[in-house]
């Protein structure tokens, strides 16, 4: 099968996207005559005398034995002429909120879980080869649009799609299917699984275990006697079960709804429509838990299953609807022409309970 072939009925699919060096990255593209360096963003290391850690580097810091926590005297030592930077933790954020906004367009569930990776479900594309083409326009996006590269991992859960997105980086895309864990997984050290570090891949030495595929080898009782009551999940996660669901964390300051038409659909006035009900319902949301937001996006799947999203923030927070379905209107307008589409979505961010004392931009376009 190819991704030009009709989608069928299939596994579930997760998508793990890694930003590539994330911090180190953006401080390339902000100063591009550092590209080639050794960048190093964390402590000041004082020349070799600093207290703090490494927050992360770039790939030739990495080249000269730096990593991510390693102390920043360490750091200097390593290599004195590195370029060390301190951490700007809002330019960061606000290039991880852009690159998020990115990514939920694509996703049918999304869980983003640190600054710089996120988790999509998109098991509705419904095979691996789908899966791998949209995993490679995401990529593209996030080169185009905010100049940075990504590794992604695909595979039948998070646990393997996390795995599988480190294992060509920087810049890499690997897709494992169900069928390939034991080929693919199996002959990786322990510690590749998420939460195995060092004290207990020692102890699993100790006991035999030093690769993946020894886990499903092992007594039952030998891995208690490790794991305690996650022995059965972990030995799960060796043979590629992986049931945990790829969900919005709690607390997460957005809601959204999107359609998806019975017949995929090229009329612009239909669509506007369907923009324009998805407003009005998530301005009714708005107004019952007395919330306003400040940034509008706009999810658009066409025909071939390919997905743009674009992301727009108003002057001030809202819940004006003629504000709201206006910006969305205009973010859609460009990709409504010559192509049938078959999802459209409208998410509304940056939430805050209402301050009665503070203009919104509905005051001023009364």
């Amino acid at each position: 099968m190819t991704p030009d072939d009709p989608p069928r009925e299939g596994p579930r699919i997760v998508l793990h996207v890694d930003m590539d060096s994330f911090f180190a990255a953006v401080e390339v593209r902000e100063h591009p005559d550092l590209a080639g360096k050794p960048v190093v963003v964390g402590a000041d290391p004082k020349e070799g005398e600093g207290r703090g850690v490494v927050c992360t580097c770039s790939y030739e810091a990495r080249n000269y034995g730096i990593h991510s926590a390693m102390p920043i005297s360490r750091a200097y030592r390593l290599c004195p002429d590195a370029v060390f930077l301190s951490p700007r933790y809002p330019l960061y954020s606000e290039v991880s909120e852009r690159i998020m906004a990115i990514l939920r367009g694509y996703a049918d569930r999304f869980q983003q879980v640190s600054i710089d990776e996120a988790y999509l479900d998109v098991s509705s594309l419904q095979n691996y080869e789908w899966a791998a083409t949209m995993a490679a326009r995401i990529k593209d996006d996030l080169l185009s649009e905010e100049h940075l590269s990504c590794s992604v991992g695909v595979g039948p859960g998070k646990t393997i799609a996390k795995i599988a997105s480190d294992m060509q980086k920087p810049g890499g895309l690997v897709v494992i299917r169900p069928w390939q864990v034991p080929e693919l997984i199996h002959p990786l050290p322990v510690t590749r699984i998420p939460g195995i570090g060092r004290k207990t891949a020692i102890a699993l030495r100790q006991r035999g275990i030093s690769t993946i595929g020894d886990i499903p080898r092992t007594d039952i009782q030998v891995l208690r006697d490790i794991f305690g009551k996650g022995a059965v999940q972990i030995r799960d996660l060796a043979y590629g079960i992986d049931t945990s669901e790829v969900r919005e964390l709690s607390g997460s300051k957005s809601i959204s709804r999107e359609t998806t038409f019975v017949q995929d659909c090229d009329d612009p006035g239909q669509i506007l429509d369907t923009l324009r009900g998805m407003a009005e319902i998530l301005v009714g949301d708005l107004e019952q838990f007395d919330l306003l937001a400040r940034t509008v996006t706009i999810k658009i799947r066409f025909s071939d299953f390919s997905t743009i999203t674009r992301a727009r923030s108003l002057p001030c927070q809202t819940r004006d609807p003629r504000a709201i379905l206006c910006t969305a209107r205009d973010l859609a307008f460009p990709f409504l022409a010559g192509r049938k589409i078959r999802l459209v979505g409208l998410r509304l961010s940056s939430i805050a309970l209402i301050d009665r004392n503070q203009k919104t931009i509905g005051d001023f376009l009364a």
